[in-house]
């Protein structure tokens, strides 16, 4: 009802407007159009008229009832508003009837919106404000630096519709995505926004709109950071259905023509014809001038130089001959009649065609055929495979006298045009060679198609240890300009990645590539005269040549040779079987012979002694002799002589870190990011970088690998990872010493303190490039620090923040609790505490600074019982008492024996009458027991107190007598004279 008064209400003001202006002129038909009001909800609407300027003329047509909201015309028709009805599109023009169309690019069509911003954020001072979508004529292109490119357009359908456009994205260094915003601010599905890779065509993408309002958003992202062209996204051919009419028709472009009335789209006029807008046929240009298809004029034939013909080799003749012959590049644009025009030069005479590549023969028509399976040949006959022995299959093209049938050729160009020159590559005998392009900015594309690979029979069993392919291919570029040679690997139908790239003059040389996955399907070889547009060719004496391409193990491939096998019996005609694990095949003999313990076999030369390669210190071989392994523990004898025990188990999960932020001159943030597994038995988890810029994944995986990250919002991640290549695939050994296999780690990139020695980790890449010929190389210094807890603590050397001073050999620290080696008895002390109140305690603590971690834990503390110092005193000083008391008694009864028995022996001496030898006979004898001594009774009173004492204890021989000492005669008359003097 609220919209029925609105109606209402402008058909009031329009009565209102019209009384106002009486006195201006009547309107025309040329003053106003027709327009329909906003459909109510019973889905009608009012067609009113509209004056084309205000206030020029009065007498508007009425309003009358529209037709219902859901009308349409169809393709080919409009509606015209004078009569509602739909109506034929004249000769000349065209309609999609319920869409709308933008082929056009001279300028941004009205409704479309284009601006730059920054990817992430940037700073302040990054310009973004140029980096927009820019109209090119036929199409539309987007940016090639690293900021954002946003185009939309808004559209509001009156009925489901469809969206549909036209697509070239040849580069998978720039992230394109296409995605539609409803009225509730709903955005499509993320993972259905990625556009696929288109390689050297125009794809078509279409998407389903719903009713209401819709607004298109086309962005893009540059990613590439090394400083080479990108090439950007094209759009045309933009269409979009659902609208409820179209009230006009649209005239055909120039260079399109539209014959019939009615028609839903123009055709483009074909080659040397024009036309101008809105035409219904396409004119021919004058003989003088040409014409590329869909052009809207002709332009005058320029005189013929050198680079509008090349030369080519003619297949052989049934006589086996050959003929270098010149021919005009097609379409031929130049005039060879006018003043100064070359001429095409006459083909050479007939000569022997060479032989056929390695694993064809030579027909009877002087053509060249495969050999049948288990057959080879050296390009002249076939040979069957001798027993013992199988074919070595693949391809290879040595020889150029007709471009091999899984090859094409096709030139790809920045500034597209309707062209058919697609001779880019032509055979020349020897090589095949880049024709001259139309432009010098041309890319000049050869193209070779892969089915699969496959192993021989005799090592099918072993794919783990046995390279896949091998590509090899001589080649040669001659330039004066800035002219690029780039070699290519699509791993899929989308994408094409470069793999290496040569610039200027390069002499003949040899370039391999390792196949590593049966999803690389294609190999393409593109060359660039210059980056730098111009009209005019100045360089297309510039030249690539491709000599020679060897690939191996080709599923469908030929063979120019057959090896030696082991056979699965003695019997004739057995069947090629591979050597057992460990084992390698003597060179020419068929024999399978044992490798040395701890090797592994070597992929690419699994014949041969020089097969078995020597594992590298504290590493072991692992099951399938294909690599070594460390399982994450390792022995170090110091220069002491001491043993420390290290394990880096809690190391060995996928680590990952980045360098320092980097930016590039418009502002853009990015990362180097890198991925460690440090090691670990077989099944181990490796390190895995990812290129997630296009909706083709593609990832390598190793112990090492390094990959760009730019931080982002795009699909709703905040990170896009692009350029990932492989550091260290192959695990060269662990050692404490600085160097190993030509690989060094200097001590100055991570200086130390005097200390445990580091734990380095050699790692090398099978991949080589043009500036790595031999492969990178990788290090890790493992630095024992307690204190670091985190297990992500790696550093870049500070003179090489990209990890690599010559960007070859990468050199990484890392220093964590878990480097240091495991704690033993060696690494604590015991500390014994004083004796208090009968208690002691001794406490084990750790040896500073602390060099390990983990291992054997600390003691607890220990609790005994002790006896105080107070009490030891008192015992000493009572011990040390009695000792000298028992000492001093002991003293003084020796002293007193002394002196008695020098007393006797004086005695003896008197009583012998000074004669020597001689002793005075005995007065007395023994005495029975009880009987007193005569010598006692008499000295008691004379004798000491200690004497007295001993008086009591006499001694008594064995026999039960006392011993009393005998008296002589003159001692005792001596005695009794005493005594009666003192009488």
């Amino acid at each position: 009802m609220q919209r029925g008064l609105a109606h209402l209400s402008h058909i009031l003001l329009w009565i209102l407007f019209a009384q106002t202006s009486a006195d201006l002129p009547m309107c025309k038909e040329s003053d106003y159009h027709f327009e329909y009001t906003e459909c109510d909800v019973l889905g009608s609407r009012w067609r009113v008229a509209v004056p084309n300027k205000a206030d020029t003329c009065t007498g508007l047509p009425d309003p009358v009832k529209g037709t219902q909201c859901s009308f349409s015309c169809s393709e080919g028709e409009f509606l015209d508003m004078q009569s509602q009805q739909c109506q034929r599109c004249a000769a000349g023009t065209y309609s999609l009837g319920t869409g709308v169309a933008f082929d056009e690019w001279d300028s941004l069509p009205t409704g479309f919106v284009t601006h730059g911003v920054t990817t992430n954020g940037g700073d302040g001072k990054t310009d973004c404000s140029n980096s927009t979508w820019t109209p090119k004529g036929d199409y539309i292109a987007s940016n090639t630096d690293e900021c954002t490119a946003m185009m939309s357009y808004a559209v509001t359908l009156k009925k489901p519709g469809i969206v549909s456009f036209e697509y070239f994205y040849p580069d998978s260094s720039i992230y394109f995505e296409f995605f539609v915003q409803n009225d509730q601010c709903q955005s499509t599905d993320s993972e259905s926004r990625w556009m696929k890779i288109s390689e050297s065509r125009w794809s078509k993408y279409m998407v389903e709109l719903n009713k209401g309002n819709n607004v298109l958003y086309w962005r893009t992202t540059a990613y590439t950071l090394q400083g080479s062209a990108v090439k950007p996204v094209l759009l045309r051919n933009i269409a979009i259905s659902g609208v409820a009419y179209t009230s006009e028709c649209f005239h055909c472009k120039p260079g399109t023509h539209s014959a019939k009335p009615g028609s839903a789209r123009c055709a483009p006029c074909p080659a040397d014809t024009f036309s101008t807008k809105g035409a219904t046929v396409c004119h021919q240009c004058e003989k003088d001038k040409y014409a590329e298809a869909g052009s809207g004029s002709c332009k005058p034939r320029p005189a013929c130089t050198n680079s509008d013909y090349f030369y080519t080799h003619t297949p052989c003749d049934f006589e086996g001959k050959t003929q270098l012959m010149y021919k005009w590049i097609e379409p031929k644009i130049c005039n060879e009649t006018i003043e100064g025009a070359v001429k095409l030069p006459a083909s050479g005479e007939k000569q022997t065609c060479p032989p056929c590549n390695p694993g064809f023969f030579v027909t009877n028509s002087s053509n060249c055929e495969p050999c049948a399976s288990g057959f080879h040949s050296n390009g002249t006959a076939c040979a069957k495979c001798p027993v013992g022995t199988e074919p070595v299959v693949g391809f290879e093209y040595k020889w150029w006298n007709k471009m091999p049938s899984n090859m094409k050729s096709s030139i790809f160009r920045r500034e597209f045009t309707g062209s058919d020159h697609r001779t880019a590559w032509e055979v020349g005998g020897e090589y095949v060679y880049t024709t001259p392009g139309d432009q010098d900015t041309d890319y000049m594309m050869l193209t070779l198609n892969v089915p699969g690979y496959r192993l021989p029979q005799s090592l099918a069993k072993d794919s783990e240890r046995t390279e896949l392919s091998r590509i090899t291919f001589v080649f040669e570029t001659t330039c004066t300009a800035d002219c690029k040679f780039y070699f290519l690997a699509g791993y899929n139908q989308w994408n094409n990645d470069v793999v290496e790239q040569w610039k200027g003059s390069n002499s003949k040389q040899s370039y391999s590539y390792l196949i590593q996955k049966n999803s690389t399907v294609s190999f393409t070889w593109t060359f660039q005269r210059t980056e730098a547009f111009n009209t005019e060719r100045k360089y297309s004496g510039d030249v690539a040549k491709i000599y020679s391409i060897h690939i191996t193990n080709v599923v469908g491939g030929v063979a120019s040779q057959c090896r030696r096998c082991a056979l699965s019996s003695a019997k004739a005609n057995s069947a090629c079987v591979p050597c057992p694990l460990g084992h390698y095949m003597a060179s020419g003999t068929g024999v399978c012979k044992r490798c040395p313990p701890n090797t592994f076999i070597r992929a690419e030369q699994p014949v041969g002694e020089a097969a078995c390669v020597q594992c590298g210190p504290n590493t072991n071989r692992n099951k399938a002799y294909s690599a070594c392994l460390s399982d994450c523990t390792l022995d170090v004898r110091t220069r002491g002589g001491a043993l420390l025990h290290y394990d880096f188990s809690p190391l060995a999960n996928v680590t990952g870190f980045h360098s320092s932020p980097r930016f590039t001159n418009k502002g853009l943030k990015y990362f180097h990011r890198f991925n460690v597994g440090l090691c670990g038995k077989e099944g181990r988890v490796p390190a895995t970088c990812v290129d997630n810029v296009t909706e083709s994944r593609r990832e390598v995986k190793g112990y090492i690998c390094q990959s760009t990250v730019v931080p982002s919002e795009i699909r709703s991640q905040s990170m896009v990872s692009s350029q990932p290549f492989l550091i260290g695939d192959t695990l060269i050994g662990v050692t404490t010493e600085t160097s190993l296999n030509s690989i060094s780690s200097p001590k100055q990139l991570f200086p130390s303190a005097p200390g445990l020695p580091d734990v380095i980790f050699y790692y090398k890449s099978s991949e080589t490039t043009q500036a790595c010929k031999q492969g990178r190389s990788a290090t890790i210094r493992l630095r024992c620090n307690p204190s670091v807890t985190a297990k992500d603590h790696i550093m870049l050397p500070s003179n090489c923040s990209e990890g690599t001073c010559d960007g070859c050999t990468f050199h990484f620290l890392w220093q964590s609790q878990h480097a240091c080696p495991l704690c033993t008895k060696n690494h604590y002390r015991e500390i014994v505490s004083a004796c208090i109140q009968g208690i002691q305690r001794t406490t084990y603590v750790w040896q500073q600074p602390l060099q390990c971690y983990g291992g054997v834990s600390l003691p607890a503390q220990k609790v005994s019982a002790c006896v105080t110092l107070d009490f030891w005193l008192k015992f000493g000083v009572s011990t040390g008492t009695i000792a000298a008391v028992l000492l001093i008694s002991i003293s003084c009864y020796f002293w007193k024996k002394t002196r008695k028995l020098q007393y006797k022996y004086s005695k003896l001496m008197m009583s012998s009458g000074g004669k020597e030898c001689e002793l005075p006979t005995a007065d007395s004898c023994a005495i029975m027991e009880g009987e007193d001594a005569e010598d006692d009774l008499m000295d008691l009173t004379k004798k000491s107190f200690f004497t007295k004492i001993k008086s009591f204890s006499r001694e008594r021989t064995s026999d039960g007598f006392d011993s009393v000492p005998l008296k002589s005669s003159s001692s005792r008359h001596q005695r009794e004279e005493e005594d009666s003097d003192d009488a």
